[in-house]
């Protein structure tokens, strides 16, 4: 079990939108089991910083298996019980939409008489 985990083994990340499963490198999968050799479930707040970017790594290469690939014949590593979260400084600056604020608009007008 221990050398099918090392050679073909997964990483589940629980997410909102249900569970999401990681296919880590060959090094990565060694150190995930040594990371979850006394647990089977772990939330990602009891990782160190190392271990958090390790999987955030994994996250922004986008090493997601998808489902109905052997999934379910793939041994499981661990199970994070959240993704760790995303940086604001990663994500694209939002601008307003202007075309809301312009459909909007007449209707507070509206509420306000």
């Amino acid at each position: 079990m221990e050398l099918e985990k090392i050679l073909f083994g997964v990483l589940r990340v629980m997410t909102p939108l249900g569970p999401r499963y990681l296919q880590p490198s060959f090094l990565q999968r060694a150190y995930l089991m040594w990371v979850f050799r006394n647990f089977k479930t772990l939330p990602v707040k009891v990782l160190s910083r190392r271990q958090q970017r390790l999987v955030e790594a994994m996250c922004d290469k986008n090493r997601f298996v998808s489902i109905g690939v052997g999934i379910e014949d793939s041994p499981l590593i661990g199970t994070l019980e959240q993704r760790p979260p995303i940086s604001s400084s990663s994500l694209p600056q939002r601008r307003p939409s202007s075309s809301v604020t312009d459909s909007v608009a007449p209707f507070a007008t509206n509420v306000r008489h």
